[in-house]
């Protein structure tokens, strides 16, 4: 069976190239095309798959570019969210990495994962207090990171190649996330994927234990700003706690959390829809996510 993953980006980093890479694992024909040459794509694919990348949302696909089916992402960005809502209505089917915005469009929740090629634990000492790959973001976030790095100096926070993000949360004794949504990001995956204990920000909804991630087990989890230096110096201190969790977590995600696995979810839910054929993976059909 063919694809066809639509999205402007070449960065190896993006959620479209690694539902590329988790598609061709799975052994289907999976081909990369930009949205600017839409016009461009053939007929015959067996799925249409546009995978957001913050893009050009009023550009719609051709018409015999069907089954044409959506990926959002940028669904807690309000500017973006406004104009996905508008362009539903043109796919067949949508599915979103937030299960809150699933919930609001009727779609699939898929969540993000990892990719286990790139993002796993590698060796070396733990050198840095505190690893965090990622853009300094709005308030309270910047803040937050700033007074990171102001106490724990011996640190990586702040932007850095896809190449080194397995080698910092591997050589990190914690690595940070605060979600600018509420929302289980990209970012929670990848460190614990490497090995690395994850602190992050407790969401409001119940996303991470229904992904079978425990706090406390797979990861730690601060209810509050008040409440997260204190964890933080904790975990520092307390390597054997340390190890225990960010093994569990890094185990779990890495068998689990993967986009070979989402893409599977993604394909199955499609294919109980009617849009696909089944896929069929080791002997077996894949099983159908749910629809939110």
């Amino acid at each position: 069976m063919r694809v066809a993953l639509i999205f402007d980006s070449a960065r190896p980093e993006t959620t479209g190239i690694y539902f590329c890479r988790a598609a061709k694992q799975l052994g289907l024909a999976a081909e990369h095309w930009w949205l600017r040459d839409a016009d461009r794509i053939p007929g015959g694919y067996d799925l249409y798959l546009r995978v957001d990348h913050g893009d050009d949302y009023e550009r719609p696909l051709p018409v015999h570019c069907r089954p044409a089916v959506f990926y959002a992402i940028d669904t807690h960005l309000p500017h973006s969210w406004r104009k996905i809502r508008r362009m539903a209505r043109r796919f067949e089917a949508l599915c979103c990495c937030h299960q809150r915005a699933a919930h609001a469009l009727g779609a699939a929740w898929v969540p993000l994962a990892c990719d286990p090629e790139w993002h796993r634990p590698l060796p070396g000492p733990r050198r840095w207090d505190i690893g965090f790959v990622g853009t300094e973001g709005g308030i309270p976030r910047k803040f937050v990171l700033q007074a990171l790095r102001e106490q724990y100096p011996i640190s990586q926070i702040g932007s850095a190649p896809y190449e080194r993000i397995s080698e910092i949360y591997s050589q990190a004794k914690i690595g940070f996330n605060y979600s600018i949504a509420d929302d289980v990001n990209m970012r929670a995956f990848e460190v614990m994927a490497s090995g690395c204990l994850l602190v992050t920000n407790a969401i409001r909804d119940d996303d991470y234990a229904q992904l079978g991630l425990e706090a406390g087990r797979h990861f730690v989890a601060y209810r509050s700003l008040r409440e997260m230096p204190g964890l933080v110096a904790y975990y520092l201190t307390h390597a054997e706690e340390r190890d225990v969790i960010a093994r569990r977590g890094c185990e779990t995600v890495r068998q689990h959390h993967t986009y070979r696995e989402r893409f599977k979810q993604l394909w199955a839910y499609l294919a109980a829809q009617g849009l696909v054929r089944a896929l069929t993976v080791d002997g077996k059909d894949t099983q159908a996510c749910t629809s939110s």
